[in-house]
């Protein structure tokens, strides 16, 4: 278990004691003259617990030799067992004024971006203007920035009261690919130019694997609407497979009848959250900071953003950048990570498979006159070996009316499809 700085002493005055405690005895009682060596080595035979981790640790002879010999012509040991200050800490000769104003700008420009995308800018600035030099690491520009006090601007949320007080948080990740999918919407926070001339915030559905973290599938739709949520899956599906299980939350377009019956079909577990619980779609949620602090960033200069040029930008950044880039937590690029496995994907039907399973089922009476049913206000003509039917069984969508399949109610089994009667 790790030292805690509760009690005020940093690592450094830690060490100090440490090693005062192991001498300190020997200034105590000095060994006299041909003692000292051998002193030394039993000292070094014991094990000692790490200041800072606590994990068992042993030092050399000459090691203690030296820590006795300062602590002696000290009149204060343990001062002079701590680490010395390296004299440029706190300073960041790396940083160049040029370069050091080019960041405050930047920084005030952007203030919401991240400190990755704040560097890579830099990188970009300086390699069209020599006079800025060479840029240093990133762990330099983070520590610049934040001892300049130019850290990321976060907008503020609004706390929520959970019913029955507070709930117990835990991380999880399932232990195959496809096991479980993340998908949810994220509002944008840019409008789109419409064909109309208007402006509207456009919505993105993401959908991620758990274990790898990889993107399956990302597109901005105009609506939240279960049409938008089937066209998105089955493109994700057919991308990277059929995953074993789903996690959303409980918007309206996650539980349509149309796309609970597709889930069903398709032996898809589907799982929601509990309300007002986003943590519990906690890597989704991560996936939205990244995007918006990268791919929108980077689209601020765009003035004429439209919906076709947003997915194109979205698609290229996901699939060249974000999959193939090392991720924090799993510290593989979640593209390798995936094909690595181990998998539990299964093979995608085909396009029309994924049409017919996302369809809700109903039961219509067949008008004895003619031979029609209704649906959603349109009336479909059976053909005439079905006229001996009371009632049948159909498969619709209803965003799509064009066709309605008729299906045996006992195996589930298409049997042809409806078409509006002309």
């Amino acid at each position: 278990m790790a030292t805690s700085d509760r009690d005020g002493t940093g690592p450094r005055r830690r060490w100090a004691e440490l090693r005062f405690s192991i001498v300190g005895p020997l200034l105590a009682s000095p060994p006299s003259r041909g003692e000292l060596r051998g002193r030394l080595e039993e000292l070094a035979a014991v094990t000692y617990r790490h200041p800072t981790t606590g994990e068992a640790v042993r030092f050399g002879v000459s090691t203690l030799e030296r820590w006795f010999y300062l602590s002696k012509k000290s009149e204060q040991p343990i001062a002079a067992l701590e680490r010395k200050v390296h004299p440029l800490a706190g300073s960041h000769p790396g940083v160049s004024e040029a370069l050091a104003r080019a960041l405050r700008t930047q920084y005030r420009d952007h203030p919401r971006w991240s400190y990755l995308l704040h560097h890579e800018n830099l990188l970009a600035l300086a390699a069209e203007d020599a006079a800025l030099g060479r840029v240093p690491s990133y762990p330099t520009i983070v520590r610049f920035m934040k001892a300049n006090g130019l850290v990321k601007r976060r907008r503020k949320r609004r706390d929520v009261d959970l019913p029955g007080g507070p709930r117990e948080r835990r991380s999880f990740e399932v232990e195959h690919v496809s096991g479980l999918w993340h998908f949810d919407f994220h509002e944008g926070r840019r409008k789109v130019l419409l064909p109309s001339g208007d402006r509207k915030k456009p919505l993105l559905l993401g959908i991620i694997d758990d274990r790898s973290r990889l993107c399956c599938h990302l597109q901005w739709y105009l609506a939240e609407t279960a049409e938008c949520l089937v066209h998105g899956l089955s493109q994700a599906f057919q991308k990277r497979g059929l995953p074993r299980a789903v996690l959303s939350d409980n918007g309206a377009a996650m539980l349509a009848a149309e796309t609970q019956a597709g889930f069903k079909d398709l032996s898809v577990l589907h799982f929601t959250t509990l309300a007002e619980t986003p943590e519990q779609n906690g890597k989704q949620e991560s996936f939205w900071g990244q995007l918006e602090g990268r791919l929108m960033a980077m689209l601020e200069g765009e003035a004429e953003l439209t919906l076709g040029l947003l997915n194109e930008a979205t698609q290229a950044w996901v699939e060249l950048d974000y999959n193939r880039r090392q991720h924090s937590v799993t510290k593989e690029p979640p593209l390798e990570r995936f094909l690595r496995g181990p998998s539990v994907a299964r093979a995608a039907p085909s396009s029309q498979e994924l049409r017919r399973a996302f369809r809700l089922k109903t039961t219509r009476a067949q008008r004895r006159s003619d031979g029609t049913l209704t649906a959603q206000g349109k009336r479909f003509e059976l053909p005439s070996r079905y006229r001996t039917l009371r009632r049948v069984t159909i498969r619709y969508a209803r965003w799509d009316l064009s066709t309605v399949d008729l299906i045996d109610p006992r195996s589930e089994k298409f049997l042809c499809a409806l078409y509006p009667i002309d």
